[in-house]
């Protein structure tokens, strides 16, 4: 397939994945909102169809896909992913999942905890670490700043911290925790934290004293 016509599928898949991802805010809206059962029979059969959309337009299973999608209730927020930098010698720490890959420690924030309580509470349970956190580094909108396509928002928040105690244990969720430079990162599990996050990262630490707060 010549690169034009691989642009233009992937323009087009991207295209259906709005749709679906628009027909389920809009469905899930009007199942938190509305009052007649006919209409609410209506907004279920959207949402499921636009579950049908995105399994049938990517590898991932409609009973993953209605998971994601037709679980939730009331108006449709973005999910909140908070991601911690830690640094050490000019070096930052980067926590290994079992599938080999490897992100900054991190993940998605839990009811009735802060931003800043969560990612400290990330950083505990996957890099085995007591840490403290100093500062936002950015708040992204995931599906402006990441290629993979995502059946629904995620914003992800980059804190910067700084380590205070203690050292790594392998668990449930981490194999590994170690320390690289900019030039010598491994494997990175993309979905979680991509090349362009890090460097970021490395900015806003060389720069803290005027660092600006980058939100997208």
């Amino acid at each position: 397939m010549k690169d034009g016509e691989t642009k233009d599928r992937n323009l087009e898949e991207e295209k259906w994945l709005n749709w679906a991802i628009e027909l389920q805010s809009l469905a899930q809206a009007g199942l938190a909102y509305g009052k007649d059962k006919f209409d609410i029979e209506r907004f279920e059969r959207i949402r499921e169809i636009s579950a049908e959309m995105v399994s049938h337009k990517t590898d991932i299973s409609i009973e993953k896909v209605k998971n994601l999608f037709c679980n939730e209730v009331g108006y449709q927020t973005p999910k909140i992913d908070t991601r911690a930098a830690i640094f050490e010698n000019n070096k930052i720490l980067l926590i290994q999942e079992s599938n080999g890959k490897w992100a900054l420690p991190g993940g998605w924030a839990d009811v009735f905890l802060s931003v800043r309580e969560n990612v400290l509470k990330e950083v505990k349970e996957e890099a085995g670490i007591e840490a403290g956190a100093e500062m936002i580094i950015a708040l992204l909108d995931v599906t402006k700043n990441q290629e993979k396509e995502i059946p629904y928002g995620i914003t992800k928040i980059f804190v910067l911290c700084k380590y205070i105690s203690g050292k790594f244990e392998k668990n449930i969720e981490t194999i590994d925790s170690r320390y690289f430079g900019i030039d010598e990162l491994p494997e990175l599990a993309t979905n979680k934290t991509t090349v362009e996050q890090i460097r970021m990262c490395f900015d806003a630490n060389e720069n803290r004293d005027n660092w600006k707060v980058i939100f997208d």
